[in-house]
């Protein structure tokens, strides 16, 4: 398949995704158009696409929510380009994806992150990732969603639950169950984040993964 149909392909998913994520939580919720929506262009003097953000705060069930859209291409850094699979043969990129954040009024429901995104430089691949963070530990949840995510990979490949496990628990060595914990994490280590960030992403949009209030000892 032509690299330009897939990329319409995969950037008309991303979108269709943050319309309906964005509906099903209006439903949850009892009311509608309650996202601020923000739409942003990632180049100043020349066009390298762009995005668009939704935040909702102070639902009656979500504290805060963000579902982010982004489009973008460019040149990456020579910093940069070393670390990204065919930057070293192509520094020319392009890159789709939505980013969704929810922090929960119930203490008992732990704030959720999910990324998935379509790359392209020498050739394209999918990338992303998922994590939640409890305020309070409960075996029960904790069993059920390593359930559903092992469920997911199966679908796939039998071997993926064990192999990407191991590296998340490496990941997570380093974050701890408090929301300040929660954002150096996000704004140390994740990918998803350091992406953005590399490339001269909308700091608004990359920076919804933070909740509403924080505070470190």
């Amino acid at each position: 398949m032509d690299q330009t149909i897939k990329k319409k392909l995969a950037r008309n998913w991303f979108k269709t995704l943050q319309e309906v994520i964005c509906h099903e939580i209006e439903e949850l919720e009892g009311k509608k158009n309650i996202f601020k929506i923000k739409n942003w262009e990632r180049g100043k003097k020349s066009n390298e696409g762009g995005g668009q953000f939704r935040i909702l705060e102070n639902g009656k069930i979500f504290e805060k929510v963000g579902v982010n859209f982004s489009e973008v291409y460019g040149k990456f850094s020579k910093q940069f380009r070393n670390r990204i699979p065919g930057g070293d043969k192509n520094p020319n990129f392009w890159a789709a994806g939505i980013s969704v954040v929810m922090h929960m009024k119930n203490p008992h429901v732990p704030a959720m992150h999910f990324n998935t995104r379509y790359i392209y430089t020498s050739h394209g691949w999918f990338g992303g990732g998922m994590d939640v963070t409890p305020c309070m530990k409960d075996k029960s949840l904790e069993k059920w969603f390593h359930n559903e995510l092992k469920k997911s990979c199966n679908k796939h490949n039998k071997n993926f639950y064990k192999k990407y496990k191991k590296w998340s628990n490496k990941q997570r060595e380093i974050q701890l169950e408090k929301r300040g914990r929660y954002v150096e994490f996000n704004l140390l280590y994740d990918r998803g984040t350091k992406f953005g960030l590399q490339t001269n992403g909308n700091v608004d949009a990359i920076l919804m993964s933070l909740p509403p209030v924080a505070k470190w000892k």
